[in-house]
């Protein structure tokens, strides 16, 4: 299966925490290489901050199932830093590290642990540039709009 990943970090030594992670995700690769993207900046999507965030995707071939995926990318998530990304009330707050799996092939899971495509990602520049940067002509399985499109689409509302 290729999954493409989305890996941010706002806070500490981010570039270290992202290398960190990407070095860890591309390991799970049943492919020498994975491929991916260069960094982006961007503004917190959801809460307010003054640190910006720096996101990468990263694009690798696995035989893992989406569930021990899942396991795993939580497992590097807490070996390089266990504090949480919400507060005691669920809101967002700075992170050291937020991996999340953006897509899995063409599969469509929505399941309380995982939901891929990631229900939000056509709302989010700092996940679209990293995706179109590896896969623009990838399509979106429920609404058959491929990672350029939805980039371009965005950049017209925002």
């Amino acid at each position: 299966m290729i999954a493409h990943i989305n890996i941010g970090s706002n806070t500490g030594d981010r570039l270290g925490a992202i290398s960190r992670a990407v070095a860890r995700v591309l390991s799970l690769s049943d492919i020498k290489t994975g491929r991916f993207s260069p960094p982006v900046s961007s503004h917190p999507h959801g809460f307010t901050s003054p640190n910006d965030f720096i996101n990468v995707g990263v694009e690798i071939a696995t035989s893992l199932s989406p569930d021990e995926l899942l396991k795993t990318l939580q497992l590097i998530e807490r070996q390089i830093s266990v504090a949480p990304h919400r507060d005691k009330k669920g809101n967002y707050i700075d992170r050291v590290i937020d991996i999340d799996i953006i897509f899995i092939d063409d599969l469509v899971i929505d399941t309380p642990q995982l939901q891929v495509p990631h229900p939000r990602m056509m709302t989010r520049d700092f996940v679209l540039r990293p995706l179109n940067h590896l896969s623009p002509g990838w399509i979106h399985p429920v609404y058959n709009i491929s990672a350029s499109q939805m980039l371009k689409k965005l950049k017209t509302i925002i």
